[in-house]
This record gives C-alpha cells, structure tokens and sequence, in this order.
C-alpha cells in the first residue's frame, strides 16, 4: 500500500507595495525563481492534487508548479491567509508585533485581525473538504504562513503558539501521512523538502 502525502507549502518572497492590497500582491523574481527552480524536484512526482489558497501569490505559486507537472489548481478561496484587512499594510517591525499578540492572544481579535481560532477552523475545514475525497496520490496545499502554522499546530495537536511558525521568508512546507495525519517533517525551505 502506497502512503499518500500530504504537504502545506508557503509561497515565497513576493513583491511588497503598500499601495495594493494584500491579498492581490505577486511574487517578486526572487520568489519566483525559487518555486520554478522547485517546481522540478523529485518529491513533487507522486502529487495529483494542488489546491491553492485564492490569493496571488498562492495562485501564482501553485501555478508553476502545476505548469510544471501538467496538472491543474483548485483554487479555494476561505483558503486565504488570516483576515488583516483592518489594519491593511503594516510596516514590518509593527507587523511583527501585531502577528506576536495574533498567536499570543488567539481568543482576541488583535486590531481587528481575524482571531487565530477562527482563521485556524477555518483552514482546517479546508483542509479536511480536500482530504475527505481520498483521490489517490499526494496532495499540495499552497497558501500562507499565519494559516500554515495554525494548520501545522493543529495537526500535530500542539496549542496555538507562534513557536511553530515558519522561518522568515516564506517558501516553506510541512508534510503529514494522509492516512492517520502524522507530521512527517515540520517547516523546511522548499529547497530542502525531502523525497
């Protein structure tokens, strides 16, 4: 019996303009030069599914990978990254400072930020409609950082804590076994994501 895997893969660096929301910026040439690069490893071979959040950057990354295997994306948009339209672009050092109490204090809408508990229902209702059709082959989510981590400290039944988030970046993955939902591996730079 094959073991189907399943990976959560963050977008890389993308191009920053306060000027445009959000949820429609694109990958820089940095970011995009990553992913086409990855889009020939071996361990993307077994994957017949790739379900991308709706956001650019997601779509984006999904896309050269799926250019690259001759499939399509399913593009599910509550799928998106945690709701920061309240505060629309920060500058990093607040940024951060917003994103440690979005963790600290995930009962609390932060700003008014979508609360981590909710953007952490959200993504795994996501996850779990796509792994619930049980279609053979590996599975590629693509999306971002903040749902990630919430994803990831749910499958490994660790308490929301940003602890488990993804090194800067972006352009990460964690892998669990479809089957029982054991982590195979917790975030690595998608260079390094192994076979």
């Amino acid at each position: 019996m094959t073991t189907d895997i399943v990976r959560y893969l963050t977008h890389p660096q993308v191009q920053i303009d306060p000027d445009v929301p959000v949820p429609q910026w694109g990958l820089s040439p940095v970011g995009r030069a990553r992913t086409e690069t990855m889009a020939q490893a071996p361990w993307l071979a077994n994957t017949t599914q790739i379900i991308s959040s709706g956001e650019r950057k997601a779509i984006e990354t999904a896309g050269i990978i799926a250019g690259a295997l001759g499939i399509m994306i399913e593009i599910r948009e509550a799928m998106h990254e945690n709701d920061r339209s309240a505060t629309g672009f920060l500058k990093p050092v607040e940024f951060e400072q917003v994103a440690d109490r979005f963790f600290a204090q995930p009962h609390l809408s932060v700003r008014g930020w979508e609360r981590a508990v909710d953007a952490q229902a959200r993504i795994v209702r996501e996850a779990e409609a796509v792994l619930a059709r049980n279609r053979p082959g590996d599975v590629l989510f693509v999306g971002h950082g903040a749902v990630g981590t919430l994803l990831f400290c749910h499958v490994a039944g660790y308490p929301i804590d940003r602890v488990h988030d993804q090194p800067a970046g972006g352009g990460h993955c964690f892998a669990l076994v479809r089957q029982d939902r054991r982590i195979l591996h917790a975030w690595c730079r998608m260079e390094e994501i192994p076979s």
